[in-house]
């Protein structure tokens, strides 16, 4: 790239390791980019707690709400909180542990040790590369989703599989409704999310967040772009919001 010249003269430049000279303009840049990403990504956290919040006024006893992808169990314990019943999915051994010793005795919580998808029986769960050195943190990252970015396709382990869309029918038959659903299923949002728009299954429900992984799985990107475009066309975004985090 040519340097852009400033009042004061040539642009400022640095040198690279090769000796070559680079725009110090394209440092600027990145930063800037990175800057903007992480505001965005800070304001989508603050709207994620805030609409939780607002979803734990509305919870009242007797009410149904899922935690998909409960791993450690923080959102599980504020939909408790609220004396609704909560059902919370997770498919790693490692932290479905840890929601066991978390909420033992907790009347109002059923834990299942499973992965849910579209179909039932069992299912590899891979892990992240960093699982070893971090295997809390990086648990978040489990997926059963081939192909996903930064992710150990050996270091995998055979889990339950759960039929969520036929789940969620028996639920409705046999309460009427399920008042929540919070989804962060690292990309099998996907066939789940696709599955119960062309079901009607919505119709249902009365709030589903899901955190979306297109940036995981690239080759699934133009199918997360039209699931986004149908379910806008009819759903309206206070109820179904697909862009948790």
């Amino acid at each position: 790239m040519d340097a852009v010249p400033t009042e004061t003269g040539p642009a400022e430049t640095k040198t690279t390791e090769t000796g070559s000279a680079a725009p110090a303009v394209d440092t600027r840049e990145k930063k800037a980019a990175a800057l903007i990403r992480r505001a965005r990504r800070n304001q989508r956290k603050a709207w994620a707690e805030g609409y939780l919040k607002g979803i734990c006024t509305l919870l009242r006893p007797g009410d149904l709400a899922v935690d998909l992808g409960a791993n450690m169990g923080v959102v599980t314990e504020q939909l408790a909180a609220t004396g609704a019943d909560v059902v919370a999915f997770e498919p790693d051994p490692l932290t479905f542990a840890r929601l066991q010793d978390r909420f033992a005795g907790r009347q109002n919580i059923t834990l299942v040790h499973a992965a849910v998808g579209v179909g039932a029986g069992t299912v590899r769960l891979m892990r992240a590369n960093n699982f070893a050195e971090n295997p809390e943190g990086a648990s978040v990252k489990s997926t059963i989703l081939d192909g996903g970015r930064r992710i150990d396709a050996e270091n995998a382990v055979d889990v339950p599989l759960i039929d969520f869309p036929s789940w969620v029918r028996e639920q409705v038959a046999a309460r009427g409704k399920i008042a929540f659903i919070k989804m962060d299923i690292e990309g099998a949002e996907l066939d789940i999310l696709e599955a119960m728009d062309r079901e009607g299954l919505f119709a249902d429900i009365l709030g589903l967040v899901a955190e979306t992984h297109e940036r995981k799985f690239k080759d699934l990107r133009d199918r997360f772009r039209a699931l986004k475009a149908a379910i806008a066309e009819h759903e309206p975004s206070g109820k179904i919001n697909l862009d948790w985090i």
